[in-house]
């Protein structure tokens, strides 16, 4: 995985999780998380967190296919069955 895809999955999974963190606190009346500082965080939490979750979930699956990372791994197929058990 080349280093600008792992350091776009890690902001975005970073910031995703604060963003939730933010929204948990709000509608269960406890404390939030620091607000944003500086433009990066500020994009992150203010543009990216919302319109990330404005979109449609098979938009959002297509565009996490199209990126090369470990969610692109698949499970490895059951092995076979090979008469019962015991």
């Amino acid at each position: 995985m080349s280093a600008f895809f792992r350091w776009l999955r890690h902001n975005s999974e970073h910031y995703l999780l604060v963003a939730a963190h933010q929204k948990l606190a709000k509608t269960q009346g406890s404390p939030a998380p620091r607000p944003p500082k500086g433009l990066k965080e500020v994009f992150w939490l203010k543009i990216f967190a919302p319109t990330y979750s404005l979109l449609p979930w098979p938009l959002r699956n297509k565009i996490m296919k199209a990126m090369p990372g470990s969610h692109r791994k698949t499970w490895a197929p059951p092995p076979r069955l090979q008469g019962p058990a015991v």
